[in-house]
């Protein structure tokens, strides 16, 4: 890239399941809080900002154009231009490396780009026979027309379309994504119990983070609404205490009857959002700020989507030929934790030479990724994934561990639903 691209600071909100602390926060509301505690903390005037890019991935009916409406109730004038972008599990990434793309040809000096979900407020849809009864009702010109058309209706029209369900499945493969999870774990010959040892791992490692303050940093305190009477200033998604006997007796939720994957190696469904203020080096420069770190580059793959989980080595794979990085230049490598069955498939993927050969065309494996280097700060499985806003975390996880230990360089990287993965260089400033 001929112009640094730096991330001066970020900032989330709090990670909590869906259906709990933050079901009443729509996407928009979260977006905002981030966007305003972002302002507030780099001391950055509402107009200085040229644009917005929010990641999206369940888009709210009543918020079209979610980063527009993001913008105004954060307070940014009416003449910010703003524009949503949806790369399901990579939309954060991508609303960062589009922010990029906007500052290298000269379009826009300073951005936010970040990502916010709501998955408690995704929909309940009906199906296709209400929604036909629903469409005849309107188009019934008589009052006899209208009752001879309502007494077609049967209670079985009522049975709702669950939206998220619908989300968190693939049209084309026609699997969700846990089941895409039990076909790496079978493989991968990934058994359950090295599923589970991981997932406690991460909810031990998010425990402690949590504990120290260590993401304290990186998270705003907010009042959730309806009632706004009490401070929310932590994940609620880590399990203090967290053991393999309680994880054991966990029965396998995609494949009742000879599965592995669980809900409690897989991460939570979860509403949240993160924002990072993004512009070239020299612009940090020129306001005098001393950035977080620098993007030293992206790079977004595609595969089988029944296979979707393999997306972080297929796109590091790419991102290291494009950098000219090999993965032990990496000092702290963070991915995202959709299940622990793909985690761990990856893991082996990367250090698989057969893998290297078939799949990547590669004379050589990309390396051994080194667990003490993996996620130091527990990963999704305990903190949770709310799908918009998960790359824009994983950045800022990335850069803030890495001013807080002194080190260099990062990676952080993500599968993606639908049969991608995306993968970012991050370097400390």
């Amino acid at each position: 890239m001929t112009t640094r691209i730096a991330i001066v600071d970020g900032v989330r909100t709090p990670f909590c399941k869906a259906g709990g602390k933050l079901r009443h926060c729509g996407a928009d509301d979260l977006g905002a809080i981030t966007v305003r505690e972002l302002l507030a903390r780099t001391g950055l005037a509402p107009d200085r900002v040229d644009e917005l890019i929010f990641g999206n991935v369940c888009q709210p009916p009543n918020a079209p154009n979610l980063a527009r409406v993001i913008a105004l109730k954060a307070g940014l004038p009416q003449s910010t231009i703003a524009y949503t972008v949806q790369r399901n599990c990579a939309s954060g990434i991508q609303a960062v490396s589009s922010a990029a793309q906007q500052i290298m040809t000269g379009e826009s000096e300073i951005v936010i780009a970040g990502g916010a979900e709501s998955m408690s407020q995704v929909p309940l849809l009906f199906g296709r026979q209400m929604t036909e009864l629903f469409i005849k009702l309107m188009r019934a010109r008589t009052a006899t027309q209208k009752l001879r058309t309502a007494a077609t209706f049967r209670p079985s029209f009522l049975k709702p379309v669950i939206g998220l369900e619908l989300g968190l499945s693939d049209p084309v493969c026609e699997l969700n994504m846990g089941q895409t999870a039990e076909i790496l774990a079978r493989q991968y010959s990934i058994s359950r119990n090295e599923q589970d040892e991981l997932a406690l791992l991460s909810h031990s490692r998010a425990s402690v983070a949590r504990a120290e303050g260590r993401l304290a940093d990186e998270i705003t305190p907010l009042c959730p609404a309806p009632k706004y009477n009490h401070m929310l200033d932590a994940d609620d998604g880590p399990r203090d205490g967290q053991t393999m006997d309680a994880l054991e007796k966990l029965r396998p939720y995609f494949d009742r009857r000879a599965g592995t994957v669980t809900v409690g190696n897989s991460c939570p469904i979860t509403d949240g959002a993160a924002a990072l203020l993004v512009c070239s080096e020299e612009v940090a420069r020129r306001e005098g700020w001393q950035p977080l770190g620098f993007l030293d580059g992206w790079a977004y793959a595609a595969l089988d989507p029944a296979r979707m989980g393999l997306g972080p080595v297929f796109a590091t794979a790419k991102l290291l030929d494009s950098t000219g990085k090999s993965l032990d230049d990496f000092d702290i490598l963070e991915m995202n934790e959709a299940f622990a069955a793909q985690v761990i498939a990856n893991e082996r993927a990367f250090a698989s030479e057969s893998f290297a050969h078939d799949e990547l065309g590669r004379s050589k494996p990309l390396g051994t990724i080194d667990r003490e280097k993996l996620n130091v700060n527990g990963g999704a499985i305990a903190l949770g994934h709310p799908v918009g806003a998960t790359g824009a975390r994983l950045i800022l996880t990335t850069l803030k561990e890495l001013h807080r230990s002194g080190r260099a360089h990062g990676l952080a990287t993500l599968c993606v639903g639908g049969g991608q993965g995306a993968a970012v260089a991050l370097e400390a400033a």
